[in-house]
């Protein structure tokens, strides 16, 4: 059964593939888009990010974390690695031993993508991997491959649409951190999980843009639970050249699979 689910998911990331790659037919003449497979490849970028997310019943977090854009350059191959790493701070009526002033280490993420133009050259997306590191007390090593594509309007072209950024990507739990028999029953199942973010920018003033999916997709968890998917929203306003800064929020609105009821998020990006 866990074999068959697998594939399931699987198969959903193969087809959300099909659909990106077929630029011709979905970002062509109908929508008038091109493809912009790496808008951060010659780019540094420093963000602090801050999230308060709630949980039922009454248990809340408060995450700290620093996310890091690293341009990457092989031959003809042009690409990036991100790097998230995040302090947590939990608590609740739940969570009697914790108070929202301690923060622990959560997880640490590496992700890497990029494009070749000898690859898949009708398409203009890209093709990477994620791994998860978990530092805290708990989580769980996992890993996966991912696959996105940028499209914006041609120039010229007066949309309000800043960019359609969709992307998948499957995660694959392998170890759990701290796995003693009194941790495990506090501890997720191995993570065996499809990640879609649909991600759509529009453009509301000149330097202004209203963002959804973009921190946060949909997930489909086929280790048990099913589906979580989230209305996001993030409004970005760029000061300058060099200085960005945002405000979102998510709120759930199907949650087979449990994430958060409502999440609360900001940050201050910073480009040199």
């Amino acid at each position: 059964m866990k074999l068959l689910r697998t594939l399931t998911c699987l198969c959903l990331l193969l087809l959300a593939t099909w659909v990106i790659a077929d630029e011709s037919k979905y970002s062509g003449e109908y929508l008038n888009l091109k493809s912009d497979p790496n808008p951060f490849s010659n780019q540094h970028i420093l963000e602090f990010w801050g999230y308060h997310d709630t949980y039922a019943p009454q248990a809340q977090s408060n995450t700290l974390k620093l996310r890091y854009y690293q341009p990457l350059q092989l031959d003809q191959w042009r690409g990036t690695m991100r790097l998230d790493t995040s302090y947590v701070s939990a608590y609740g009526p739940l969570l009697p031993n914790q108070s929202s002033g301690n923060y622990t280490a959560g997880n640490t993420l590496l992700t890497i993508w990029g494009n070749h133009p000898d690859i898949l050259k009708n398409w203009g997306g890209t093709l990477g991997g994620r791994i998860i590191f978990p530092f805290g007390n708990y989580g769980q090593w996992a890993a996966g491959p991912q696959v996105g594509g940028v499209f914006k309007p041609v120039e010229g072209s007066r949309s309000p649409l800043a960019d359609f950024s969709p992307l998948a990507r499957y995660m694959y739990g392998f170890y759990s951190k701290n796995s003693t028999l009194a941790n495990s029953l506090n501890q997720p199942a191995l993570a065996r999980r499809l990640e879609l973010y649909p991600t759509l920018g529009f453009n509301i003033a000149p330097d202004t843009q209203i963002r959804f999916w973009d921190e946060n997709g949909a997930v489909y968890n086929s280790a048990g639970g099913g589906w979580f998917v989230p209305i996001d929203a993030m409004v970005t306003h760029r000061l300058n050249q060099h200085f960005l800064f945002a405000i979102g929020a998510s709120k759930q609105v199907v949650q087979t699979y449990q994430q958060y009821d409502w999440s609360f998020y900001g940050k201050l990006s910073f480009n040199f």
